[in-house]
């Protein structure tokens, strides 16, 4: 953490109704699924002063914090509100995290809390249609097995959209919190003629279906697409199925329990400038042998993705403007990083994540646009620590296996939709299952050094396979509190600046 605030002024006081437009805070951002907890804030520049409005739905005190990893443990925390004797708080060194209490007694705040990141500094304004609506991809009724990790998979048709709409706002529909981890919906190839809905990765022709048209993880909450783009729908493709796919994980093994979750997709018939397309990268997914050592303090795999490749598919091939981005490992993930390079030069970070918390993985927006160019390529970094394991972790789709992934949110679409790589482990002489604690790292560069098969999918699940991929060295992160311009071709802008920000004014509005 960079050093508090410093200067910090409060002001409490109590209104009712909702919230009138405020030039000076035009974004806002629902902090919470409920929409009980409400932000709104602005700024004159990136190196001046920024204004929160916080207002939550409640009678009692309200707490405030900035956080390094979403949780409470060396945050910037702000407590205060409104009772019999006048406006009160506290304030010690102390993603956006919220508590509340329904009382003015402060004391633990149990559920009442919640965390999300937000990139305030370089925030994409939002807007709502007035002529829009919204598809539903649910699941009806299913029961949960009693299974550690189950997969489940509805292959389904959307109604029918007999022209070309835009999906611009991805809505969670959780009946159990506790069990949905992630959910995912696929776009499928015309192959795929037949609805099924039954557990996933069983052998049927729905496996194929690797679009992603829309993701959602645990933590997350309804996204937003910025205003230019959209998730193109409908049209010609409105005879096409699709695969909803809910991860449920499910540790204590409870039993009997029946399940409606999923995604509300909400569109319009006014299309926007851009169509966006969602790219998977990182480590190809599935139980491919990339093991991760038992009792490792750090472990750190590599995938890349070599964009040169993409001209064997089309011509000519885009630039592709990515402006946000899904990080993905399980457990024992403890960092995400990924790389972008060229001409064998790192140039950026599409993403970072140094503090990954399993229980919040969101979709982040990038705040400035990340140009990729043909021949660019992509190395996405996860870090892992398996101090407490006895056996090797695997890579795989159980909650206790592990994936590193990222999902890049680009525009316009193209027809590739995974761009993932695996180690050539033929040659590293090392077996995971039998390192000593001493030779990890050693392992480890083996298997980063060792030629990477690289496999690109496009829309029509055909997949194609290069060799000998190379995984170039990542630079140092930036420190967080490093001011950056915009413009500068290494921008980290997206961090939010701790270091550079004082914070003038704090309004709570206790509704």
């Amino acid at each position: 953490m960079c050093s508090l605030l410093p200067f910090f002024s409060l002001l409490l006081i109590c209104a009712t109704g909702s919230w009138a437009m405020d030039v000076t805070m035009p974004f806002m951002e629902y902090l919470d699924q409920e929409q009980l907890v409400c932000l709104k804030w602005g700024f004159d520049n990136p190196v001046g002063d920024i204004t929160f409005q916080l207002a939550v739905n409640t009678t009692g005190w309200v707490g405030f914090g900035l956080s390094p990893n979403g949780d409470m443990k060396g945050s910037d925390i702000v407590i205060g509100g409104v009772g019999s004797s006048g406006s009160y708080f506290s304030a010690q060194p102390i993603k956006l995290i919220f508590a509340y209490g329904e009382t003015d007694e402060i004391s633990y705040h149990e559920s009442r809390r919640g965390t999300k990141e937000v990139n305030l500094l370089n925030y994409m304004p939002k807007s709502i249609p007035t002529n829009s609506s919204y598809l539903s991809a649910m699941v009806d009724n299913i029961i949960v097995p009693s299974n550690t990790t189950y997969y489940h998979c509805k292959v389904m048709k959307l109604p029918k959209l007999n022209t070309k709409h835009h999906i611009y706002q991805i809505e969670p529909v959780i009946d159990h919190l506790d069990l949905v981890h992630h959910m995912l919906l696929y776009h499928c190839p015309p192959k795929v003629t037949e609805p099924y809905d039954k557990p996933c990765y069983m052998g049927d022709i729905g496996d194929s279906c690797f679009g992603v048209v829309a993701s959602w993880g645990v933590g997350g909450g309804v996204y937003k697409l910025p205003e230019n783009v959209g998730i193109p729908i409908g049209g010609e493709n409105s005879d096409a199925l699709y695969r909803l796919e809910i991860h449920y994980n499910n540790p204590e093994r409870k039993e009997g329990i029946k399940d409606s979750s999923g995604l509300r997709l909400h569109y319009t018939a006014k299309l926007r400038q851009h169509d966006v397309g969602i790219m998977t990268t990182g480590v190809l997914p599935g139980r491919v042998k990339y093991d991760i050592p038992a009792k490792a303090n750090q472990f750190l795999t590599y995938a890349m993705c070599n964009t040169s490749y993409f001209s064997k598919f089309f011509n000519p091939v885009p630039d592709l403007q990515v402006f946000a981005v899904l990080l993905h490992t399980h457990l024992a993930g403890r960092k995400v990083r990924v790389g972008h390079f060229r001409n064998e030069r790192q140039i950026d970070f599409l993403g970072i994540d140094e503090n990954y918390n399993f229980d919040l993985q969101q979709t982040v927006s990038l705040g400035s646009i990340k140009t990729i160019k043909q021949g660019d390529e992509i190395v996405v970094e996860c870090t892992y620590n398996t101090t407490n394991r006895a056996s090797v972790t695997k890579m795989g789709l159980a909650t206790t296996d592990e994936m590193c992934l990222a999902f890049l949110f680009y525009y316009p679409a193209i027809n590739i939709t995974s761009c993932v790589s695996i180690p050539d482990a033929r040659g590293v002489p090392m077996d995971a299952e039998k390192i000593p604690v001493d030779k990890i790292t050693e392992y480890e560069m083996m298997l980063k050094k060792a030629p990477q098969y690289q496999a690109i999918l496009n829309s029509n699940h055909n997949t194609f396979l290069f060799q000998n991929g190379t995984v170039r060295d990542l630079m140092k992160t930036p420190a967080a509190c490093q001011i950056r311009n915009t413009s500068n071709r290494f921008s980290t802008s997206w961090i939010v600046n701790l270091a550079g920000i004082i914070l003038v004014l704090l309004w709570i509005i206790l509704m």
